[in-house]
């Protein structure tokens, strides 16, 4: 099973994020937790242009990513779990571990780093949430976390199979939790005791920087539990509150251009005072 995955590697990720996109898509509009009342056309077009310049960026720049350092680091016997030569069945369930809370971790320091907020702040520039704004980072966003990724999976020694199943867990997962889904009090409550749901992850796009501090991660809910940044609901309510930036309230977040250029051109950021 692990061989065929790593075989058809490019179309087992397309294949899951076009299929999960789709399902997504359509559960928005069966049942919507919030109203849109922004351009759809305009913000997908932005946020849907991001998705495809980072990615021809990774493919350019680092055309083997993140299942390249691990192929590396498995022939050249590097990275702890090769040294150890653990078994699959304990390197694949920890590689997916560290991994996640690497994400975690490295949507924390985004945060807090001025130079990185600035980067990180063209996704919180969406005015409205839907599974497209899980796709809407800036490019270089994109390059820093592969490097980060690569590093990462390199010194561990993550097997290929192990990368290749956290690509597409945390693509479909953030496609989830960013989704203008209703998902119901009781289903919700249920599921985020394990993941991140759109309710909870809805908090950390609150236009409240005290919330936007909040509810960081992707795919497993146990790191804000654990590290203490979880936020149940927003003070708001889910119905009132205010999604995006509060020094963004016009149109350019909609702008591709724009949002590319928005860590060098705009003016000093709410998050560098932090």
């Amino acid at each position: 099973m692990s061989a065929f995955l790593l075989q058809h590697e490019p179309a087992v990720r397309l294949a899951g994020f076009v299929g999960l996109f789709l399902v997504m898509g359509l559960s928005e509009l069966l049942a919507p937790r919030r109203a849109l009342v922004r351009s759809r056309l305009a913000r997908w077009r932005t946020n849907l242009g991001l998705a495809i310049t980072g990615t021809a960026l990774i493919r350019l720049a680092l055309p083997l990513a993140a299942i390249g350092a691990a192929f590396w680091a498995q022939d050249s016997g590097f990275g702890l779990f090769n040294r150890w030569a653990a078994p699959l069945i304990l390197s694949v369930p920890l590689s997916l571990l560290a991994l996640d809370i690497l994400v975690y971790g490295q949507h924390v320091a985004f945060h807090r780093f001025a130079i990185l907020w600035r980067l990180h702040k063209v996704h919180h520039a969406d005015p409205e949430l839907d599974v497209t704004t899980a796709l809407r980072f800036h490019p270089l966003e994109i390059l820093a976390s592969m490097l980060v990724k690569m590093a990462t999976v390199a010194a561990l020694g993550c097997p290929p199979v192990a990368v290749l199943i956290f690509e597409v867990v945390l693509n479909g997962t953030a496609m989830f939790n960013h989704g203008n889904l209703r998902l119901g009090a009781r289903l919700d409550r249920a599921l985020r005791i394990f993941i991140v749901t759109p309710d909870m992850h809805l908090v950390h796009h609150s236009i409240r920087l005290d919330e936007q501090m909040r509810n960081f991660g992707f795919n497993l809910s146990l790191w804000d539990r654990l590290f203490g940044t979880y936020r149940a609901e927003p003070a708001e309510g889910r119905a009132a509150m205010r999604i995006g930036l509060a020094d963004m309230s016009g149109p350019e977040p909609l702008s591709f251009f724009r949002s590319l250029g928005l860590p060098f051109f705009s003016a000093k950021l709410p998050g560098e005072a932090r």
